[in-house]
């Protein structure tokens, strides 16, 4: 019978585990692609259909509203119908809303179609969920946390690519308003391509489908309890709530500045479209390898020390990322602003592949529950973060306080430390 994958082998595609890293990864690119490629466009957008700054905070808070309800949900779905079939749902589904704010004409449709698309954020926990089934605990925070990164540098992508794309639209004869339209319909179609790919050519487990493997009488690892039964015996364990927290303060300030990135270069820095976009890009495409470091190191210190090595890893780069996002808040230079968002976004990218690296240690009997809490806890910090500045008022100001915040949130990593008997078998597995 097949196992779990104890090595990532970057340039195999034959075994199953690997089809799946490399799948759930592009998958969640598009995704990612996807769920932000309106916000570089947000300073035409504005123009057009003459946005207040509240109607813009609130437009940020709707892209990842919904998200939080979805991750609750995708988690035990992974567990009841498997990561394969979740995937290709959530892909087909989140298509409409990607295609249909290009044809919005009001602020009210505008913010109806950007709340829907906050769906496609969900794509990260089936991408954990399906890096976790299929590999060894040794390698499972670096397969977790490359996948994740790989697929989170679709935002920085779209920072950077979708204005050039809606430029060379401009250039080809299409005026402004047709132009940033057109240009959101790619990843509209890219995600329906995907789908078709994702289910074509994916497995749920190194076993096979848990359809078959149910009906076979096969007894898994993972999603023994389906749909609620996971969502309830993940959602009564603590250490849980706690690394909701800690995702809440490092994704969650992650998906933040992507919202806010290229519009606050624009009105702060005074920066064109292109150049705050690029500016802006730079964040995201930290997720390349900073992510994948976070999971690296948080499995380097385990196999060196304990479970809890993981913990107290996790702790020092949130108040690595508290304490450069003070940095950025305060930078009154376009490049002292980008080498300190460069800093805090090295923190931040590897404190939610360290925070990841944990969640296949929490508890195995619910991996899908798990996940989607933790994963949701993201969302609800983006969310935190953008009603922080409606009340506020002031990008910067939010900006310094949201550092504060991050450094206290730290204190969470280290009540999230495992007992003695939770350490000796993952030390055993982490070692086999």
């Amino acid at each position: 019978m097949a196992s779990k994958a104890s090595s990532i082998d970057l340039f195999t595609f034959h075994t199953p585990q690997m089809r799946a890293f490399h799948l759930t990864w592009m998958a969640f690119f598009i995704c990612f692609f996807a769920w932000f490629a309106c916000a570089p466009l947000m300073p035409v957008i504005k123009g057009e259909f003459g946005l207040t700054p509240a109607q813009i905070a609130n437009i940020n808070i709707a892209a990842v509203a919904i998200t939080i309800v979805v991750r609750l949900l995708v988690g035990p779905l992974c567990d009841r119908y498997g990561p394969r079939k979740t995937y290709t749902g959530l892909l087909l589904l989140g298509s409409i809303p990607v295609l249909g704010v290009a044809a919005a004409q009001t602020y009210e449709g505008f913010l109806f179609f950007r709340l829907l698309i906050g769906a496609v954020g969900a794509s990260f926990v089936i991408t954990q969920y399906h890096t976790s089934v299929m590999f060894a605990p040794r390698i499972v925070g670096t397969a977790n946390a490359a996948a994740a990164g790989w697929g989170n540098a679709g935002g920085g992508v779209a920072q950077a690519l979708m204005p050039l794309l809606m430029a060379a639209l401009v250039m080809l004869g299409v005026n402004e308003t047709m132009g940033w339209r057109a240009a959101l319909i790619v990843p509209g179609v890219l995600m329906l391509l995907m789908a078709f790919v994702y289910y074509r050519f994916t497995q749920d487990c190194p076993e096979g489908n848990y359809a078959e493997l149910r009906a076979a009488g096969v007894e898994l690892e993972s999603g023994k309890k389906g749909g609620w039964a996971s969502f309830r015996l993940a959602a009564s364990n603590y250490r849980v709530w706690l690394l909701f927290v800690t995702y809440g303060a490092c994704f969650g300030v992650e998906i933040f500045i992507h919202n806010i990135a290229a519009i606050y270069y624009v009105d702060h820095f005074k920066l064109t479209l292109k150049e705050a976009g690029m500016a802006a890009g730079s964040f995201g495409l930290l997720a390349l390898f900073a992510r994948a470091l976070g999971g690296w190191l948080s499995d380097k210190a385990a196999l060196r020390g304990s479970l809890n090595s993981r913990v107290t890893l996790l702790f020092v780069m949130m108040i690595g990322e508290g304490a450069g996002l003070l940095w950025f808040s305060h930078a009154e230079s376009v490049a002292f602003a980008v080498v300190a968002m460069l800093v805090f976004g090295l923190f931040t990218h590897m404190a939610c592949g360290a925070t990841y690296a944990l969640v296949p240690f929490v508890d195995k009997r619910a991996l899908g529950g798990v996940a989607g809490i933790i994963g949701a806890g993201g969302n609800v910090g983006a969310v935190a973060a953008g009603f922080l500045m409606k009340g506020l008022g002031d990008t910067q100001q939010t900006l310094s306080v949201l550092g504060l915040l991050v450094a206290a949130s730290a204190l969470c990593a280290i009540a999230a430390r495992f007992g003695a008997a939770a350490e000796e078998p993952a030390i055993a597995k982490a070692t086999a």
